[in-house]
């Protein structure tokens, strides 16, 4: 059987260095004091411990103090090799990265190529392997749970168990189904570990292959064990923010139209791509409300400010005031839409009222399909784009601060009549901003990407948001959230 060595980063032997190297051990005696190098970023590593205690492993005493210095520098070595681990691990930003770190460096201690990692939360994703593509991954999850590289070890609360085998294919223990994966993607061995905290209970398992038969040594388990120990609480913030992030997302869809209204003479579609939670400080919407006597109500608009639970990274805040705002528009569109000008009017005395240290920009049109006749609004907002045979153009509707702002807001309405086969694209900021260094550049990008659309985009609404998505960028987070509401007039 193999101990291969980590590639890049020693495990015995020699002097530290790097960031480790910092800390000092004195002897006195035989005994060894404490090591307490440079806490890395975020704080993940313990104040000062005994070395013993940190590696698991025990000081010579007086009678071996013969060896007593070369067996200190191999210590320091390891330390030196958990502390860069749990650096990097500090520094992973998000589920993934952080889920892949622990991957390379657990094969890095152990020596072993390539691994596979799984969480217990719920809605966390796919396992997230390292040297697997995803056809490799898929064979691993076809092994039943309790019989594949991470039985026993899902339901630990701790890194107390493990499962080792050192010839999976000659270890009778092993389940026929197991082997079988295991001989065609060319495993020769498995060393794995539960993930977990006491407060926190079980968080998945980590599992590493190695490509031949092969039992990592004692010291290797004891330093992938210590690397693990540090590294489960780390997971479980992340998995905690992940829940938060897939709430919040789910939150903002909820919030939203689950569908379109369907009239004679006008067909709608829309996009929505909701930023990132660490990026949110603000959110989007759209609506379309058919009205009582037939005719329809549009808007898009955005919500942002430092209200409650608002400020950076607080999606869910905000998406909660998106949500208020947009109902109460929903209530004005209905007792007074085809005037928009007193739409946004009476929403800017209710964000006054209600939401004092927030704004908005909105638009907000009333559209008669028979006629094709426009009667639009805006509140500091982007202006439309009208797309017809000629080409493209802004319908300016910005001639105003956005709500909330100004002790009184006043707004001209704007009129137009669509031809048949006409599309007017309604879009929030992120969209603009998302498209040029400016946000006057990027909506001049984004006209002229409807105004290239080709000819079956310029026929199906839903064609030309896609168009639009793909050409300024496609449908990736980025730092706003990006909506679109396309309009064809047929």
């Amino acid at each position: 059987m193999t101990d291969a060595q980590p590639s890049g980063l020693a495990v015995s032997g020699g002097a530290p260095s790097g960031p480790a190297a910092r800390g000092t051990a004195q002897t006195a005696g035989g005994t060894a004091a404490a090591v307490c190098p440079p806490a890395p970023a975020g704080g993940v590593l313990a104040p000062a411990a005994p070395l013993s205690e940190l590696l698991g492993t025990e000081f010579p005493g007086e009678d071996d103090a013969a060896g007593l210095q070369d067996r200190l520098a191999g210590w320091l070595s390891d330390f030196t090799s958990l502390h860069e681990h749990i650096e990097l691990l500090a520094r992973a930003r998000g589920l993934d990265a952080a889920l892949a770190a622990v991957l390379e460096s657990g094969a890095a201690l152990l020596g072993a190529r390539r691994g596979l990692i799984t969480t217990t939360a719920r809605g966390a994703g796919r396992p997230v392997g390292l040297g697997l593509d995803r056809c490799g991954i898929g064979c691993l999850e076809t092994v039943p749970v309790e019989h594949g590289p991470f039985a026993g070890l899902l339901g630990r609360a701790g890194t107390g168990g493990r499962l080792l085998v050192a010839d999976l294919a000659a270890d009778p223990a092993v389940a026929p189904r197991f082997r079988e994966v295991a001989a065609h993607l060319g495993l020769g061995a498995c060393f794995a570990l539960p993930l977990g905290t006491g407060d926190d209970g079980p968080l998945g398992a980590a599992a590493w292959f190695y490509d031949e038969p092969a039992e990592p040594s004692e010291r290797r388990q004891q330093l992938v064990r210590r690397y693990c120990e540090f590294a489960a609480p780390v997971l479980a913030g992340q998995l905690a923010a992940d829940r938060t992030r897939r709430a919040t997302d789910a939150l903002r869809r909820g919030l939203l139209p689950d569908r379109l209204p369907v009239l004679d003479g006008v067909r709608l579609a829309a996009r929505c791509v909701a930023a990132g939670l660490e990026n949110a400080t603000g959110s989007d919407w759209y609506d379309a409300v058919e009205l009582p006597d037939g005719t329809l109500a549009v808007t898009v608009g955005s919500v942002f400010g430092d209200g409650p639970g608002a400020g950076p990274a607080s999606a869910p805040g905000a998406a909660a005031a998106m949500g208020r705002i947009r109902a109460a528009l929903r209530a004005y569109a209905v007792l007074e839409g085809e005037d928009p000008v007193s739409v946004l009017g009476d929403l800017e005395l209710l964000l006054k009222t209600t939401e004092p240290a927030r704004t908005a920009t909105a638009v907000y049109g009333w559209v008669e399909p028979a006629e094709r006749r426009i009667t639009l609004a805006g509140a500091g907002h982007c202006p439309p784009i009208l797309v017809n045979r000629d080409g493209a153009s802004f319908v300016e509707t910005s001639l105003s601060a956005p709500l909330g702002v100004l002790s009184c807001w006043e707004a001209p309405g704007v009129e137009l009549t669509a031809e048949p086969g006409d599309l007017l694209v309604l879009y929030t900021e992120g969209m603009a901003r998302r498209c040029g260094p400016t946000l006057h550049a990027g909506q001049s990008v984004l006209r002229r990407a409807a105004a290239d659309a080709p000819r079956d985009a310029r026929l199906d609404p839903d064609r030309l948001c896609a168009h639009l998505l793909e050409a300024t960028g496609g449908a990736t987070t980025g730092t706003d959230d990006l909506v679109l509401l396309a309009l064809r007039f047929g």
